[in-house]
């Protein structure tokens, strides 16, 4: 177990949380001074996580060096329910050759980030697998569909005259009685899972059990810096990507956003992260530091030579195209935006006609691509104009 105490432990539990349900009983738990059972669980629903699903990861690996046990939960069993949260239909069920090919990968993808010998990797088909009817049944009884309808998606599907199926109602239940098997002090989730967590808290109780606390962290924003990470809004950085992919998304986030990740997705500690706050106050250049979190980023999740050599490249294309390595950023208003649109905002063009005149003589870019399409849209994100050779700016739409 760590040598800190509560005290010191405490802030690092808190970072980056967006509400502790309790408070006051974790701060209990840590004055126990004992290793604390730290649940955490994914859904195979998908092949590839992107930073975004990494949030969690990176909070649990901060306390798994603090030495508390992490229990790992791969969710094959309520994969074949589906999670409801945040869904206006009911899921598709998956197969469960899909599950167990989409499980591996997590596997191999998760343990970029947490040490593998000090990870629990549990799967909840190995206690619901073995539930009979009449326990399912029993389970079952221990909730009430108004109880159910409490929770938003479901309230609003059953306002909306959308069908609920029955089997939906058995999710936050089953993911509930996870915490009960794997006898949990904490669980881990987003702060869609609120309902979900607490369910877990009211099982464990019916279960005899002293409920777990439960931590939620903050949806983390996509490249955009305003909708949630997501690859159906294409804004998300994948963490299977290639390292010079993943280091010039990166290095496109505004400086505002570079922040956000940094809490979220960095082990940089909080007292270092201050003194970088305090640099650039004094005048350090906010693109130096976003280097260092892009090559910690790249190196996390591929090498420390893929990180360089990510870096160098990044450099060398910029030189090459003359574009500034310090460009002002200007923030523009409303999403989709026609790209003649975003020229004379952002002062490159004095009128549309200008804008249209340019894109036909091929002299206007975006993120170094030749734009040729008079009506292209910009979605919400960050991006480099440039028109001609010498006027450049770098745009923030939201």
């Amino acid at each position: 177990m760590t040598h800190l105490s509560w005290e010191s432990q405490l802030p690092i539990f808190k970072r980056g949380l967006s509400e502790i349900l309790p408070e006051s009983e974790l701060i209990e738990k840590l004055k126990l001074n004992r290793p604390l059972r730290i649940k955490a669980g994914f859904d195979p629903t998908a092949p590839d996580l992107h930073l975004g699903h990494t949030v969690i990861l990176t909070k649990l690996r901060q306390l798994q060096d603090l030495g508390h046990e992490i229990l790992f939960l791969i969710g094959d069993f309520t994969a074949m329910i589906g999670d409801p949260t945040g869904k206006n239909v009911t899921r598709k069920i998956l197969s469960p050759e899909a599950i167990a090919e989409n499980a591996q990968t997590y596997r191999t993808q998760v343990f970029k980030i947490l040490d593998p010998e000090k990870t629990q990797v549990m799967f909840n088909s190995e206690w619901m697998g073995k539930k009979s009817a009449g326990e399912m049944i029993g389970l079952a009884s221990l909730s009430t569909v108004a109880r159910m309808l409490e929770r938003d998606d479901f309230s609003k599907r059953y306002q909306s005259g959308q069908s609920i199926a029955i089997h939906e109602f058995l999710y936050p239940l089953v993911q509930g009685y996870d915490s009960v098997a794997m006898r949990a002090d904490i669980e881990f989730g987003g702060t869609d899972q609120k309902f979900n967590l607490l369910m877990g808290r009211e099982l464990q109780k019916e279960f005899g059990q002293t409920p777990q606390i439960c931590l939620m962290t903050p949806l983390l924003e996509g490249l955009d810096g305003v909708q949630k990470m997501s690859k159906s809004l294409g804004n998300y950085i994948g963490i299977s990507e290639a390292p010079s992919e993943m280091y010039g998304k990166l290095m496109s986030i505004s400086d505002e956003l570079m922040w956000r990740y940094y809490e979220l997705l960095s082990f940089c500690s909080l007292d270092a992260l201050v003194v970088l706050k305090q640099s650039v106050k004094e005048g350090a250049n906010p693109r130096d530091i976003k280097i260092d979190l892009a090559m910690e980023l790249v190196t996390r999740f591929h090498s420390k030579e893929a990180a360089e050599k990510a870096k160098a490249d990044f450099i060398s294309r910029f030189s090459e195209q003359g574009i500034p390595e310090d460009l002002p950023e200007i923030e523009l208003i409303g999403a989709p935006k026609g790209i003649a649109q975003a020229l004379k905002e952002a002062g490159l063009v004095a009128s549309s006609s200008e804008a249209y005149r340019m894109i036909e003589q091929g002299g206007v870019r975006v993120d170094s691509e030749k734009i040729q399409d008079k009506t292209q849209q910009l979605l919400s994100g960050t991006f480099i104009l440039q028109v001609g050779k010498r006027r450049f700016s770098k745009i923030t739409i939201k």
